[in-house]
């Protein structure tokens, strides 16, 4: 059970607080934000140290600017969203080397209450590297440090490991913020200790990449469910041909492997019974629905789960007190090949007692996307991270945080 310090454990009062926010937003070619998301999930962190007499110091990445200044991945634009969103100034503290002349001299003003953003911490080099220099820098600026960016949980970086490290020296608190809170809640507590039946659905592309995912809840579920891309090796490790479906040869043997050990522990593995394939990766292609009993023609390829699979995975679902989803069914982008991918959310938006949680990334694009979000318990705000979370793997970001 992780139980760490919460915004609600701490006083502020007074003192400088260095928030690690995750506003990696998308920009378009004006610098207009074009999903506002991840700003409004941070608010309730923001407010409650605007409310608690906090001066508060935001902070965070924004796309990959490799360590030097590039005006197109510069904050600024987010201070002037935020200050519309929270009805209250967000100045700006327009550095090169993010802890500069200008964010200090803005810091030394500041009023209890007031809000600062500093410039994209990836300007600095050493940011991902978790280099000391930067690490001190941060500290340097504040009395106590809130991460409420679980998106980057994943990665031990300065503005999100190292700079705790130089905070606790002067005696300061390392919190964690609402967002970050709730995903420890849901991801990381909820996996551990489920209420059951717990099912646990993945889909997306590639085996590979999801090994780790499977290895781990193969032990903590009572169901799996495979669908996506990654189905289509499970299929071949049944001695059938795909076409020209997602396959990876390497892994048909340990496919076999995962059935087989969830066989031994007693974890009922689902896999679909037939898929929808198309003679072109285009919606518009001419499709056709071919049971697992068959063979994929060669020129064929499965670009979504078909109508039983469906059926046979909502029935799966039903009186599961837990569910956790993630990665789509089928190439959900493309309306003729989102239908797998629609029921699933389907059956889990119908789940009356469940706590249903979405793994970030492409799993909660499609949730929100196809009008699903409100529907579930939780949908994770970080995609690498919330993966890791599922393997079982201790954050550097969670556990840089002080405990209770």
């Amino acid at each position: 059970m992780l139980n760490k310090k919460s915004v609600d454990d701490i006083n502020v009062s007074g003192k400088k607080v260095l928030v690690r926010c995750d506003f990696n937003v998308p920009l378009d070619a004006e610098l207009n934000i074009t999903d506002e998301n991840r700003l409004v999930a941070a608010l309730p962190t923001i407010k409650k140290l605007i409310a608690d007499g906090g001066k508060i110091i935001l902070c965070s990445h924004l796309g990959k600017p490799k360590g030097e200044p590039k005006p197109e991945l510069s904050l600024a634009p987010v201070a002037k969203r935020l200050s519309e969103l929270l009805s209250k100034e967000v100045k700006f503290a327009a550095d090169n080397n993010v802890v500069g002349d200008n964010a200090k001299a803005a810091i030394d003003a500041m009023q209890d209450g007031d809000v600062i953003l500093l410039e994209n911490t990836r300007y600095r080099a050493e940011e991902t590297k978790n280099g000391e220099a930067f690490s001190k820098d941060l500290a340097s600026i504040a009395d106590v440090y809130v991460n409420d960016a679980f998106g980057t949980a994943h990665r031990a970086h300065c503005s999100n490991v190292g700079v705790t490290e130089f905070i606790r020296e002067k005696g300061g608190d390392c919190a964690v913020g609402y967002l970050m809170q709730k995903e420890i809640d849901f991801l990381g507590n909820a996996v551990n200790n489920p209420e059951r039946p717990f099912v646990a659905i993945l889909g997306g592309a590639k085996v590979s990449s999801k090994i780790p995912v499977i290895e781990n809840l193969l032990d903590k579920v009572d169901t799996l469910i495979i669908g996506g891309g990654m189905a289509y090796t499970f299929m071949k490790a049944h001695g059938k041909e795909v076409g020209k479906s997602l396959l990876e040869e390497d892994y048909v043997e340990y496919a076999l492997k995962m059935e087989k050990k969830a066989e031994e522990k007693g974890v009922k593995f689902l896999i679909p019974v037939d898929t929808v394939a198309a003679d072109d990766f285009a919606n518009d292609a001419n499709t056709k629905i071919i049971s697992s009993e068959d063979d994929i023609p060669a020129d064929m390829e499965g670009l979504d789960i078909g109508p039983e699979s469906s059926k046979l995975f909502a029935d799966a679902l039903k009186g599961a007190r837990t569910v956790v989803w993630n990665g789509p069914m089928g190439c959900f982008e493309m309306p003729n090949f989102a239908a797998g991918t629609v029921k699933v959310a389907e059956a889990m938006a119908e789940l009356k007692d469940a706590t249903t949680i979405i793994g970030g990334g492409d799993s909660a694009a499609a949730c929100n996307q196809l009008g699903f979000g409100d529907k579930m318990t939780h949908i994770s705000t970080g995609g690498g991270a919330s993966l890791e979370f599922l393997e079982g793997k201790d954050l550097p970001g969670v556990v840089a945080a002080d405990d209770k």
